[in-house]
């Protein structure tokens, strides 16, 4: 996680995993390819906070329960993780929204996507708008799927949420960037490399 002073705001970068709560005057940044980024707001309350989760799943096998080793990087416990520490911030329940992206298809036509057998984007989005549904949380508003990356700006100061569309030709930066994180998050964890640092040299190296 990055922070930014800027003229009037503060701006934090949420690498892959992490979510962020504030109930100051801020402005939360990320980048997203078939990752998703749940921003959830209490407008009464005026208490943001946004997290970037990386797969709907566990897709291999531990001894340990998922949320106690990885409690932001997969769908449901970035989202409980999310929730818990709005409300431990003040956040009434009864009074969430949500607005959520990405899951773009990095790899491959998002047409062909959504009818394959698995794919990475695609599962985030059905995971994020059944995980909402079930929660009775409120969805004000999504961009979900499509064949893009995604940087997404969200405002403290009147929960508003700005996207920019990554350009095609930069698709290949960012799905090279997320498929060296799923190799090495997701089969090479025993090597002990944070999500944060994996993040921070993809991005470098892109």
């Amino acid at each position: 996680m990055q922070t930014a002073d800027m003229e009037k705001e503060k701006r934090i970068w949420l690498y892959p995993g992490e979510c962020y709560i504030s109930n100051q005057n801020i402005i939360i940044s990320t980048l997203l390819g078939s990752c998703i980024s749940a921003c959830l707001y209490d407008p009464i309350q005026r208490i943001i906070g946004m997290n970037h989760f990386l797969l709907s799943y566990e897709g291999h096998e531990k001894d340990e329960p998922v949320c106690d080793i990885d409690p932001g990087k997969y769908g449901t416990c970035a989202m409980e993780l999310l929730i818990d520490k709005m409300l431990e911030l003040g956040a009434c329940y009864e009074n969430l929204h949500a607005k959520v992206f990405g899951g773009g298809s990095m790899f491959k036509p998002f047409d062909e996507c959504r009818i394959s057998s698995y794919c990475v984007g695609n599962a985030n989005i059905i995971f994020i708008r059944e995980f909402l549904k079930k929660s009775g949380i409120r969805l004000a508003a999504e961009d979900l799927g499509g064949e893009t990356g995604r940087l997404v700006h969200f405002l403290w100061k009147d929960g508003s949420v700005y996207v920019r569309k990554i350009k095609k030709f930069a698709n290949v930066r960012l799905a090279q960037r997320d498929a060296a994180l799923w190799k090495k998050i997701l089969e090479n964890q025993e090597q002990g490399v944070s999500a944060e640092t994996l993040w921070q040299n993809a991005v470098k190296g892109g």
